[in-house]
């Protein structure tokens, strides 16, 4: 094919693009932080709660939510609520194991 005007782009694997649920900024997958809901029995009460964990492995179940592994866009969200509308779940939300593991990940780096 001569004189085709068509330009050859190198192939590269294709990136997924994820939204920061605290800062609203759109990034590439690997540099966010999945999170997903649990949901646990509080025990004799009947009730669950719904605890926010960290996903660094991404093969949790469930519908997942992504975050910037830092602790400022971890309190925007907080503060704008964001957590219960990205995973779709309601009532009071549990983020200590999330806070924990920004935490010990901010110690080791």
């Amino acid at each position: 094919m001569t004189g085709s005007p068509v330009e050859w782009v190198e192939d590269r694997p294709a990136q997924s693009v994820r939204t920061c649920i605290g800062c609203r900024q759109r990034e590439p997958s690997a540099e966010l932080l999945r999170i997903v809901a649990q949901h646990r029995d509080t025990g004799s009460t009947g009730a669950s709660a719904v605890a926010i964990v960290p996903d660094p492995r991404r093969r949790l179940p469930g519908r997942g939510a992504w975050l910037h592994p830092v602790s400022a866009c971890l309190r925007s969200a907080e503060r704008r609520r964001a957590f219960g509308r990205a995973l779709r779940v309601s009532g009071n939300l549990d983020i200590s194991a999330l806070e924990q593991y920004l935490e010990n990940r901010h110690e080791h780096s």
